[in-house]
């Protein structure tokens, strides 16, 4: 495999704090990353070294410049919104064949991986009739999943598997990053999508962890390139 889609349950559960970490991850074993994070909603083009795009791309080691910016984050608005209704908001909107297009034309360069971040969750809408699942299927790539461990992340992750699965997506691992507020301890959050998910590759990463601890949680996901 080379592309490795990230994608969620929904919005503000870790993508971007898993995505770097992987990245983190597979640098050190000496392989070259490439990072997309085609879309942000919320950005500020005042203070750009405050989005997850900075963090991305410091993940890698590189500066924040306009050249890094746009090769990583083309599409960005400002209202913190699913992407049809950031865009509608600013008179624009997605072309999706050209978002396929960018992110394909991304695949065919140098680098051992690329890693794809979505935007929100995977069924969040992208313009009229696309959303990020229809975008992970035109990619053709496996996805990861990364969770909450917040009171209704138990079936949020099980219908986004199970949508996912439905396209005949091959689902990489699910990752469970613990939330600020979790109704139970993360262990038996995981233990309970190891029942659900058996066939699934699982781990979880605690609240607040070191990069040691957020690697060891996706060894198993490195080992897979």
């Amino acid at each position: 495999m080379k592309t490795l889609f990230v994608t969620a349950t929904g919005t503000g559960v870790g993508k971007t704090y898993v995505t770097a970490g992987l990245a983190s991850a597979l640098s050190q074993q000496g392989r070259s990353v490439r990072i997309l994070k085609p879309i942000i909603s919320g950005f500020d083009e005042s203070k750009p070294d405050d989005s997850d795009t900075a963090v991305l791309l410091k993940s890698l080691g590189l500066s924040l410049t306009d050249e890094t910016l746009e090769a990583c984050s083309p599409w960005r608005f400002a209202d913190p919104l699913s992407p049809d209704m950031a865009a509608r908001r600013e008179g624009r909107a997605i072309d999706f064949d050209t978002l396929v297009d960018f992110c394909r034309t991304a695949e065919a360069g140098d680098e051992d991986v690329l890693l794809i971040e979505g935007v929100g969750g995977a069924m969040v809408p992208l313009d009229d009739s696309h959303t990020v699942l229809d975008w992970i299927q035109a990619l053709g790539a496996p996805a990861l999943v990364v969770a909450g461990s917040y009171l209704g992340t138990l079936s949020h992750t099980l219908t986004t598997v199970a949508t996912l699965r439905e396209r005949a997506i091959d689902i990489a691992a699910v990752i469970v990053d613990e939330s600020e507020e979790s109704p139970v301890p993360l262990e038996e959050t995981l233990a309970t999508f190891k029942r659900f998910l058996a066939e699934v590759e699982t781990a979880s990463i605690s609240r607040g962890a070191e990069a040691p601890a957020v690697l060891a949680a996706l060894k198993t996901i490195v080992g897979k390139y």
